[in-house]
């Protein structure tokens, strides 16, 4: 099992570029099996989710390459089967397979999905909204069964406004017969992505980023080639590994408008942000000012940068509220960073942060996906060494993270402990 050993205490300084979204890129490599063909998609990050994703396809009879961020899908071979726990639990996108495999193929079988432990996550408003459609889903020994022979647009209201469920259901209904209007839809910039290839294949989708979005079925997809958005949540992440080192660094490859609410809450805590039309510049001259975050929908503030943004709340001058109101299980980096030093007290779903000069290096676990990175930031902003353990998490959706920040000036090394993940 592999671990980052740090060696805080270094500003980080110079331009870092942002790989390509890895919440946009999962559902789009998902989509590729509405139609038949080869469809190339640009600008995909190595990532370990990226990896299962491929698997997933390749398990469904599609095959994958790769050369250098531009990945092939050939879904010619493609023969619908009963997906296996041992891929679904890998990776929690998985589970949007199901609605480009319902509008094509009529029927899906797949095991529930796994992913971070961050919360509950449930299947439900996928299934109902599939079930609107006029899918029969039925569910059976840690399955989920859905067939549909005919289906038909429908008016669907999302109880919450669920990323996953939105995206299920837009992939679906671009290939069912008639209109479906998604009621209460997610907006985040990643369903903006996922209309725009869907529209590019010949789809007829509208209002994505907004909270109604229409399908219009069509009959057929076509193959296309596809660039993935910027990653904001790595674009984030960086945003505030500069500001809690004391550092310079220009992003590259960022759409400034993605970050907004992040930008914000950095120049409240009066972190200096300049922005331009594709990059973001942060300059940190000082210990940050106290600040309260509350985790909502987008363009709400992120619930995946709330434990990037606990680390710069830790060694801030004052207190501050976190209140996440989208996981309630998001507070797992808490005791890590309680490790080294950090003064956090926890009431439900409020973190009470008080700031403290300097976090002290230490021994830490990285319990989930965002969590780890935050733990890398704490260690890049503490005195002596911290090491990172099960940091498998991190590499599921950031590409060569401390490869990036080594090349900013950070003491980054990477070693495995002898024992397999």
């Amino acid at each position: 099992m592999e671990k980052l050993i740090i060696m805080g205490g270094t500003k980080l300084k110079g331009t870092v570029k942002v790989s390509g979204s890895k919440n946009a890129v999962l559902p789009i490599m998902a989509a590729s099996l509405l139609c038949d063909g080869q469809t190339v998609i640009h600008n995909v990050p190595r990532l370990r989710d990226v990896l299962v994703m491929e698997q997933v396809l390749q398990f469904l009879g599609a095959k994958t390459s790769k050369e250098g961020s531009a990945l092939t899908i050939d879904t010619r071979g493609v023969n619908p089967q009963r997906i296996t726990e041992v891929l679904m639990r890998k990776l929690r996108a998985s589970n949007l397979v199901m609605g480009p495999l319902i509008a094509r193929y009529g029927e899906v079988q797949a095991a529930y999905p796994g992913g971070c432990a961050i919360g509950s996550r449930p299947m439900d408003l996928h299934t109902k909204g599939f079930q609107n459609l006029g899918v029969q889903v039925s569910e059976k020994f840690g399955y989920i069964y859905a067939k549909g022979n005919k289906l038909a647009g429908a008016d669907i209201h999302l109880d919450v406004p669920s990323v996953g469920a939105t995206e299920n259901i837009m992939m679906a209904a671009s290939l069912i017969h008639g209109e479906t209007i998604l009621h209460n839809a997610a907006r985040e910039p990643e369903i903006v992505d996922l209309q725009n290839f869907l529209n590019l294949m010949g789809a007829k989708v509208t209002g994505a980023g907004m909270d109604v979005i229409r399908i219009l079925g069509v009959n057929r997809l076509r193959p296309v080639e596809h660039e993935v958005i910027p990653d904001r949540i790595e674009a984030g992440t960086h945003m505030l590994a500069a500001a809690v080192t004391g550092g310079k660094m220009k992003l590259i490859d960022v759409i400034p408008e993605h970050v907004e609410p992040v930008i914000a809450k950095l120049r409240e805590a009066g972190i200096e942000v300049q922005e331009k039309d594709n990059s973001i510049e942060i300059i940190s001259r000082q210990r940050p000012g106290p600040i309260d975050i509350k985790t909502m929908p987008y363009p709400g503030f992120p619930t995946d940068m709330q434990p990037q943004m606990m680390v710069l709340m830790s060694i801030s001058q004052g207190t501050g509220i976190v209140s996440e109101s989208i996981f309630e299980n998001r507070f797992r980096h808490v005791d890590e960073l309680r490790r080294m030093g950090a003064h956090i007290k926890l009431e439900g779903n409020l973190g009470i942060i008080k700031g403290v000069p300097k976090l002290s290096g230490a021994l830490v676990e990285a319990p989930d996906l965002r969590a780890g990175a935050a733990l890398v930031l704490a260690g890049m902003a503490a005195n002596d060494i911290t090491v990172v353990e099960n940091v498998h998490h991190i590499d599921r959706g950031y590409e060569n993270l401390e490869q990036k920040y080594t090349d900013l000036g950070a003491r980054i090394v990477r070693v495995n402990n002898g024992f397999r993940s």
